[in-house]
């Protein structure tokens, strides 16, 4: 859920960017649930470490508490960036697609 939602949400951002017809404020909306993914995965991934003691990578415990971080990182500079926001939003959404991504690699290695 994380990846895709991310994806689109960062495919969405991007193309508002270019295209304005496609800036509309479901895209926030949309956005911030993708957002909410992070932080509800790295709950249930707690919660699934810690009650039913699965064994952990700590590279996917990095990449998914790094996905956290980047939201934080996101959300910061929208004031700063309010001239680009399109393309802030849309390369962070793929960056944390990217992390959820390399998450998962690493989860199932």
């Amino acid at each position: 859920m994380l990846i895709i939602t991310n994806a689109l949400a960062g495919c969405w951002a991007l193309g508002a960017h270019w295209w304005t017809p496609l800036r509309t404020k479901v895209l926030w909306w949309f956005t911030g649930v993708a957002q909410v993914t992070v932080f509800v995965q790295a709950i249930l991934g707690v919660v699934l470490v810690n009650r039913y003691d699965f064994e952990l990578d700590s590279f996917h415990a990095l990449y998914g508490f790094s996905a956290i971080v980047a939201v934080a990182i996101v959300y910061s500079y929208r004031a700063q960036m309010r001239h680009r926001i399109y393309l802030l939003y849309g390369c962070g959404g793929l960056f944390i697609m990217g992390l959820g991504l390399r998450a998962l690699y690493l989860g199932s290695h």
